[in-house]
């Protein structure tokens, strides 16, 4: 054909390496799906049967790991759906900036800057007073899908 290389420059992210397919049959509560381009945890899964050459179909129930919101979907059982790869990584707090975002430390020693501080406000709260008493605070933030929020916070002791 012919000898030139082509080069393609892709600003779009298909988003495809985020997600792993899971035959629909076979998601059970508390696991996780992809429900309208969101990462969801099922909280409720029933398959109805249907007539004589239809599919069974499986109905979720989902909530949005990172904004709490409830979506549903129905999905063929024998149909793939996506999975989100889920991940929890925990830090250790080392400083909160003026503007929201927290200043975390990996473990590998570098530092991480670019994660907001949570918006729930219990955990929010948890996390400034603990930081203000001077504490050991380890954070659990967990990313899918290219987002990433705090989860959940564990004190480790007085510095």
């Amino acid at each position: 054909m012919s000898d030139e290389e082509h080069h393609f420059e892709s600003k779009a992210d298909a988003g495809a390496s985020k997600t792993f397919p899971q035959q629909a049959g076979t998601i059970r509560k508390n696991g996780y799906i992809v429900i309208k381009g969101r990462p969801c945890k099922v909280v409720e899964v029933s398959t109805s049967k249907t007539g004589k050459h239809g599919h069974a179909k499986c109905h979720f129930v989902g909530i949005d790991i990172f904004t709490a919101k409830k979506l549903e979907d129905i999905v063929p059982s024998s149909h793939n759906c996506d999975v989100p790869d889920v991940t929890r990584t925990d830090y250790q707090l080392i400083d909160i900036s003026e503007d929201g975002f927290l200043s975390l430390l990996t473990e590998s020693g570098n530092t991480k800057d670019d994660l907001r501080l949570p918006t729930d406000e219990a955990l929010l709260s948890q996390i400034k007073d603990g930081f203000a008493e001077g504490k050991d605070l380890v954070v659990t933030v967990m990313s899918a899908m290219g987002e990433e929020q705090i989860c959940a916070l564990k004190d480790i002791g007085p510095k």
